[in-house]
């Protein structure tokens, strides 16, 4: 199963593209995200809706894209081509790993008129066909996509160029474009996107994470690419394996750093269920303070992460979120203390 996403500025010729394309791709059929945003109208409040100014800032539109995307194609199968402007990393990467983690490939294109092309084309960009009033509905989806130019031009110099395949569709029709991306999926030129496939769980599960410290005990925090939000380095434990070892195995498979001694139990927190997600024990580890060489040697960000940053406790509050933040809260106690604690949702019992 694959998806093609076809990224670009609002008003690139995306979902015209995509229509040329799915005539070309045996086996493949149109999935255009904007029907989620369409429905989430009628299923959410409106005072909920009020509140965001993009479809794209909910969590549920995000978690939607991706379980309609995974249940089209287990009823299709084959090419599912998803015409669709991405401009925040992070969404992609919750987005692209949501796919990964149901082990869909996706292979990202990036439709790159020149600015000239394109500001004349939204400026003949109509109304979709359900909007309520024409004319108003022409102006304000024209505005809206002269207000994106800024926000598409910041993504091209800080990620998409370098993350999607660019077709420049300056001289092309959207046929020709169309007959370009078939060619360079077929061929091989788009590989998949090179993201953790992290499956989600489907019952309680055991995770490890190990705390370490700079020079100043300044704690490590990373930014995974499967998954929104910042995090300590580790992941879920795999069956037979020894939490502790988890833990160290996943610092070297994020950041490269290898920790030579088992690192010492710090917290034990149960973690309760919050639907979609099951819970389960998460345990922290003491890994220790890096020496300056080690900590100039962690890895740049790749498949795993987006990023990395050694913060003080105070700046780790308004990284985390509450339930993490709590569970380091905790750790740097019992680490202080020299002995382990046993939480129950982030607060100490016994």
């Amino acid at each position: 199963m694959t998806v093609v996403w076809i990224n670009g500025a609002f008003g690139a010729g995306k979902t015209t593209t995509a229509r040329e394309l799915i005539e070309l791709i045996p086996n493949s059929a149109l999935f255009d995200p904007e029907v989620i945003g369409g429905a989430l109208t009628h299923l959410l409040p409106p005072k909920h809706l009020a509140e965001v100014g993009d479809f794209q800032d909910l969590p549920i539109w995000r978690r939607l894209v991706v379980d309609t995307a995974a249940a089209m194609l287990a009823e299709l199968g084959g090419t599912l081509v998803v015409p669709m402007t991405l401009l925040r990393q992070e969404y992609r990467d919750e987005i692209f790993g949501g796919l990964a983690a149901r082990r869909i490939a996706v292979h990202h294109l990036l439709l790159a008129p020149a600015e000239t092309i394109l500001r004349e084309r939204i400026a003949g960009r109509e109304a979709p066909p359900h909007a309520p009033d024409a004319p108003d509905g022409e102006i304000r989806t024209r505005q809206w996509s002269y207000d994106h130019i800024e926000p598409y031009r910041a993504a091209l110099a800080s990620w998409l160029t370098a993350d999607a395949h660019p077709v420049d569709t300056s001289d092309l029709t959207p046929y020709e474009t169309a007959v370009r991306i078939a060619e360079a999926v077929g061929s091989g030129a788009v590989p998949a996107c090179d993201i953790v496939q992290t499956p989600e769980p489907t019952a309680e599960t055991l995770a490890a994470g190990v705390l370490l410290f700079d020079e100043q005990d300044r704690v490590l925090l990373v930014d995974p690419t499967y998954k929104p939000g910042w995090e300590f380095p580790g992941g879920v434990v795999e069956r037979g394996e020894a939490p502790a070892r988890a833990g160290m195995r996943e610092v070297a498979e994020e950041t490269g750093i290898r920790l030579q001694e088992v690192p010492r139990l710090l917290v034990v927190d149960w973690e309760r269920p919050a639907p979609p997600g099951f819970g389960g024990l998460r345990l922290l580890f003491d890994g220790g303070r890096l020496e300056p060489g080690e900590a100039s040697r962690v890895l740049l960000p790749g498949p795993e992460l987006r990023a990395w940053r050694f913060a003080t406790e105070e700046e780790a509050a308004g990284m985390l979120p509450p339930v993490r933040y709590e569970r380091l809260r905790w750790a740097l106690r019992a680490r202080e203390r020299g002995s382990a604690l046993y939480l129950e949702a982030g607060v100490p019992v016994g």
